[in-house]
């Protein structure tokens, strides 16, 4: 019997945490063995969880699962996105966990951000909905980002486009542990297409964040590459052919702060990451992060996040390698 557990979590989407479970749950009905092929839990750290829409879930203290399910939540214009995710530091430790033990994680749509925040896609082949793609290929510069697909599993680690992908993934998991038949019966049973492979035909180009964001997200893009190496506003304008003020005026448009603003707060974001999940020093990761001078790094570190850098560790740090 598989084990499956949804990891809920305050503003998850509720169709999110109980559509992989139900297409099973089809699965094990149409198998018709007798005998229950999955075992599948809604599980939390938390005693009491509000899914979107204002709906209470009923959940179990978190336990070890064959795959842990992470669910998307809403993403709109305007949300503090590195607060929002900040929030949910409990969760982003409970996968960092989980991936520890070699079992399978799978994240539907913007459940990939937790999973970028807890360092699982490093290195990896990820996707997630064609309009966030961009901001997580920004965020996880080192992710090679698939838009186009629908699934992705790369070294363990799966992926899904928007929403109704949690149904590719799950018919996938139907596919492998319960066979082409089952999987191909449950997909008629439920109305659900398991024939497409891409999610490009769904693309409106119109909901795409607009074409004058560009120049920033390049910028940041280069900044986010170059973490460590000193901040040299002439050079980076000279990088992008544009005079100082010009790059100033342009991102500030753009993203309402300043190329040095956004690049502290990715540096913050980095040394969150190494703080977390490694033993290197404060003062080695302060250098990683492109700062010469501790005392500086611990006082912008404790600005951005309410907690030194040693305290952060303390309050934060699971399973460091």
């Amino acid at each position: 019997m598989l084990r499956v557990g949804v990891l809920a979590y305050p503003g998850c989407f509720a169709s999110e945490v109980f559509g992989v479970p139900d297409l099973l749950t089809m699965a094990t009905h149409i198998a018709g063995s007798g005998d229950a092929e999955y075992d599948v839990a809604v599980v939390s750290h938390r005693r009491r969880v509000v899914a979107s829409g204002g709906v209470a879930l009923t959940v179990s203290p978190l336990r070890e699962v064959d795959v842990l399910v992470v669910p998307g939540f809403e993403l709109v214009p305007g949300l503090d996105l590195e607060a929002k995710i900040k929030g949910l530091a409990g969760e982003v430790a409970a996968i960092r966990t989980h991936a520890a033990t070699g079992n399978a994680v799978v994240s539907i749509c913007v459940g990939a951000f937790l999973l970028a925040e807890a360092g699982l896609l490093d290195r990896r082949r990820a996707t997630t909905s064609w309009l966030f793609a961009d901001e997580l290929a920004r965020r996880c510069p080192s992710a090679d980002v698939r838009p186009e697909h629908l699934v992705v599993t790369d070294k363990g680690i799966t992926t899904t486009a928007a929403f109704s992908a949690m149904y590719d993934f799950a018919l996938e998991l139907i596919r492998e542990h319960s066979g082409a038949e089952v999987a191909r019966r449950t997909a008629r049973v439920a109305l659900v297409d398991d024939a497409r492979s891409s999610q490009t035909p769904y693309v409106d180009a119109r909901l795409l964040p607009r074409p004058g964001n560009e120049f920033s997200r390049r910028v940041m893009r280069r900044l986010d590459q170059n973490l460590a190496a000193r901040y040299d506003l002439a050079a980076l304008a000279d990088t992008f052919n544009v005079s100082t003020r010009t790059l100033l005026r342009r991102f500030a448009e753009e993203t309402g702060q300043s190329p040095l603003e956004y690049l502290q707060s990715s540096r913050v974001r980095r040394a969150r990451h190494l703080l977390e999940t490694t033993d290197r020093t404060v003062a080695g990761i302060c250098t990683a992060v492109g700062y010469r001078d501790p005392g500086t790094f611990a006082a912008l570190f404790t600005k951005h996040t309410g907690r030194r850098p040693r305290d952060y560790r303390a309050a934060f740090r699971r399973g460091a390698t």
